[in-house]
């Protein structure tokens, strides 16, 4: 068993009880930066990695298939640490979780950069996976704290810094490719960068630990059911913004017939609505309400959707790409913060439970996309991932948690 002791070097010098109870607004807003800038970093990183994708699959001659095959090591990372990644943080705190990880993180994106083999590649996206679902597990349970201080809806605008990081991340990495730098150069730059952030920024995450239970758990017990419906409608609209990420060019190229350029059109304009609506979704969630802006969304997100299918044509489609993007900028983000303040599980396994079945929607969207699209073209694939707003509409609307 790994020792992760050495962990509590990592230290910060407030303390949850007491400190932020009459600390002033500024420091609160210190405080709201900092965990900012640690979802800005994740997103970066991921960014980064995506952004020399293609030439990493020229430099190791790999073919579509196999590097289909390649990228599934990511998300099997992933999945192998969310059973402990919950206990993880809720045991060590995820403040030292966070600092860990995203140390690791970025060391693993430098790795990324020194394969030479596709075995390699493989083992360095498994840990890149591991690592990064870590981080993800802490970082949204920092979220989760500083919504507590600042008692109001925050959340969105955190996941809008990791959409802000994806587009800083593709420039920068459109930028490294015309200076003809190595994936290698590139990669330790950006983790240098990040690791920058991490050091002036560490010492004002939320120093708060959850307490454990000292009575024996079965080794299988049953999930909060709030928790598990939270999961479903995360699974719904991940696998509608994992449907967006991989197949929106191929819809843009194939369905729409877009000229050259114009292919990343759809990609494009789903990123920027998606960015914006997370930063503006937490003023409309305070004046509206949790349920009634999750239900619009949901609709939006069928709306879009159905139209890019019932008007193939460049600027609906266009358009249709922006209402999707829009519709689920905020939802995750806000099962996120329902899930935090669960009163009976803490917000680590909380989480955990909730961003695990919703990642399935993440992986298991695209592929099944494609198979639809195999036997009855992608127009009706897109078709069948709309159905999945109304049913985020009429989920939202039955559950009781959501407010």
């Amino acid at each position: 068993m790994i020792d992760l002791n050495f962990i509590s070097r990592f230290k910060t010098k407030a303390k949850y009880k007491k400190t932020y109870k009459n600390a002033k607004l500024s420091y609160l807003k210190r405080i709201r930066w900092a965990v900012s800038m640690f979802y800005f970093g994740m997103g970066l990183c991921f960014a980064t990695w995506a952004s020399r994708i293609p030439d990493i699959k020229t430099e190791l001659h790999l073919g579509s298939a196999e590097l289909g095959t390649i990228l599934f090591a990511i998300p099997m990372g992933q999945l192998i640490i969310m059973p402990f990644s919950g206990k993880l943080v809720t045991r060590f705190g995820s403040h030292r979780i966070l600092v860990f990880s995203l140390i690791f993180y970025v060391f693993s994106l430098a790795n990324l950069g020194l394969a030479t083999a596709s075995w390699q590649l493989s083992f360095g996206l498994l840990l890149f996976g591991i690592f990064g679902n870590l981080s993800n597990i802490a970082v949204n349970t920092q979220g989760v704290y500083t919504e507590e201080l600042f008692k109001k809806t925050i959340m969105s605008s955190f996941h809008g810094m990791w959409s802000l990081a994806g587009f800083i991340g593709a420039l920068v990495g459109l930028g490294m490719l015309a200076l003809k730098l190595t994936p290698l150069i590139h990669f330790t730059i950006v983790g240098g960068i990040v690791l920058l952030l991490l050091v002036f920024n560490y010492k004002f995450l939320i120093k708060a630990k959850e307490k454990i239970k000292s009575e024996k758990k079965k080794l299988f017990t049953k999930p909060d059911s709030a928790l598990i419906w939270l999961g479903i409608i995360g699974f719904c609209c991940m696998a509608s913004e994992g449907v967006m990420f991989d197949w929106s060019g191929v819809y843009f190229k194939d369905v729409i017939k877009a000229p050259g350029p114009l292919v990343i059109l759809g990609y494009t304009s789903f990123m920027i609505m998606m960015a914006g609506g997370r930063f503006f979704g937490d003023g409309l969630i305070h004046k509206f309400g949790r349920k009634l802006v999750m239900q619009i969304s949901g609709v939006i997100i069928s709306a879009g959707l159905f139209t890019a299918v019932f008007f193939p044509y460049l600027i609906p489609s266009t358009i249709a790409f922006m209402f999707v993007g829009l519709g689920v900028s905020t939802i995750v983000p806000t099962i996120y913060s329902i899930a935090g303040k669960n009163p009976t599980v803490p917000p680590g396994e909380a989480l955990t439970i909730v961003s695990s079945v919703s990642f399935l929607g993440f992986l298991m969207g695209p592929p099944v996309i494609g198979y639809i699209a195999e036997l009855f073209g992608l127009r009706f694939s897109f078709a069948f991932i709309g159905v999945f707003g109304i049913l985020i509409a009429f989920m939202v609307s039955r559950i009781k948690a959501i407010q």
